[in-house]
């Protein structure tokens, strides 16, 4: 099974962007998504895979929350 996390992108610098996983920050590749800083993302292994609209974003967290 595969888990991809929401997150909202704080900064960018080249194809790397530190992403806010409700509090956690960690450092994730963007190269394959056109992104830019305020957007929400799903990351897999160190990559964003798919760009969020922040209703879905918050959906997604309170399942997580919930469980």
């Amino acid at each position: 099974m595969c888990l991809a996390i929401p997150g909202k992108i704080i900064k960018i610098k080249n194809q790397l962007a530190e992403v806010d996983f409700q509090g956690v920050k960690k450092e994730i590749n963007i190269s394959i998504v056109d992104v830019k800083v305020g957007d929400y993302v799903m990351v897999h292994a160190g990559f964003a895979i798919e760009k969020m609209g922040k209703d879905n974003v918050r959906e997604i967290e309170t399942y997580l929350l919930s469980s």
